[in-house]
């Protein structure tokens, strides 16, 4: 059967597929992620398939010339233990060339991570429930909806956090209002933080909240939950942030599992006291 099994570019439509096996496996990807995920990068979607019937799947998305993320690596039941999933692996990671590639790790998978070169920077929590909005005060801290003409400075902004340039990526992630509800804290060469909180199968999804302080990022975070209505909310957060920590928990959210951030070459230098939540465990 092998001969009839080959790992090509995914074609149009077939993230979408890809999208609907994540949620068949319990991960809540987000109802419209698709498009802004393509805009990442289109050539870094692989699909594994037998003859003309995908099987499986990974992207690694390459965000500029230095660092790459490795993330929807699934295959169908019926063709693991086969040999398959090794082949698909190589393919993906052809792709990030000599970059330095990252990951969020599931704790049953660390080790095969480990066992592929990646060494673990730091552990995650997902912190999930029906969230009560902290109370912000008279702060003077404000909060408004991402309009096109903040694109620029929120990028320039993104790009001091994230460890690879993915200007394409938060364009479409944050420009999009119909699909998702994105606020910001300043403009210009003066922003300091944002967030976004998209629908999803089963409830929302916050990511990513990056805030210079706990009270730009409390004070965020109250606006994305306001856009959740009393619906159960999402957010992962990385246990060094110890503000951002107390913070999930002081909206009632609780820990339901874990990952391990990891890297396959030098960890980049991320300053997680501003990472209050990360964008996505799929694309980093």
């Amino acid at each position: 059967m092998k001969s009839s099994f080959a790992v090509r570019t995914m074609r149009a439509g077939e993230l979408e597929l890809a999208l609907e096996w994540a949620r068949q496996e319990g991960w809540n990807p987000g109802v419209d992620d698709a498009p802004a995920f393509w805009e990442a990068d289109p050539s870094g979607f692989l699909v594994a398939a037998m003859g003309e019937v995908p099987v499986g799947c990974i992207s690694v998305v390459r965000y500029g010339e230095s660092f790459a993320f490795l993330g929807l690596y699934m295959l169908h039941p019926e063709f693991r233990g086969k040999g398959y999933g090794k082949l698909l692996w190589n393919k993906g990671m052809a792709l990030a060339g000599n970059r330095v590639v990252g990951l969020d790790g599931v704790v049953a998978q660390q080790g095969y991570y480990q066992r592929h070169g990646f060494e673990t920077a730091y552990r995650t929590l997902r912190y999930a429930g029906i969230a009560t909005i902290p109370d912000v005060g008279e702060q003077a801290v404000q909060v408004v909806p991402v309009t096109h003409g903040k694109l620029d400075g929120l990028v320039h902004y993104d790009a001091g956090i994230f460890p690879g340039l993915r200007h394409s990526f938060i364009k479409a992630w944050c420009g999009a209002p119909e699909r998702r509800q994105s606020f910001i804290v300043g403009g210009g060469s003066r922003v300091r933080g944002y967030g976004t909180i998209r629908r999803c199968f089963h409830g929302y999804k916050i990511g990513p909240l990056f805030a210079n302080k706990p009270d730009v990022a409390r004070a965020l975070l109250a606006r994305l939950l306001a856009v959740a209505g009393g619906q159960p909310v999402y957010l992962d957060v990385p246990i060094d942030n110890v503000q951002a920590i107390e913070l999930a928990e002081e909206c009632g959210l609780a820990p339901v599992f874990e990952t391990a951030r990891m890297y396959r070459g030098k960890p980049p230098e991320t300053p997680l006291d501003r990472v209050y939540g990360i964008t996505t465990l799929e694309l980093g």
